[in-house]
């Protein structure tokens, strides 16, 4: 498997991508309002990283691997 499209090819698109952004801005808000105590404030964070992440750089590698996207075909 070719090492540019595993980590750099967008593959996330749509519906998707809209969800992936408004979980992380979600997961950030409630980090910053404090509501979430821990155990569960960790799995908030990387909740947060992971869909601001993948939102702004439009790829996921687990899709990337399974062969999957829900990006527009150009």
């Amino acid at each position: 498997m070719d090492l540019k499209k595993l980590l750099v090819e967008e593959n996330v698109g749509g519906y998707d991508l809209f969800l992936r952004a408004f979980l992380g801005s979600a997961s950030i808000v409630l980090l910053a309002l404090g509501d979430i105590q821990s155990p569960w404030s960790w799995m908030l964070g990387l909740t947060a990283f992971i869909g601001l992440f993948s939102g702004m750089s439009r790829h996921c590698t687990p899709y990337a691997l399974l062969g999957y996207s829900t990006a527009e075909k150009k």
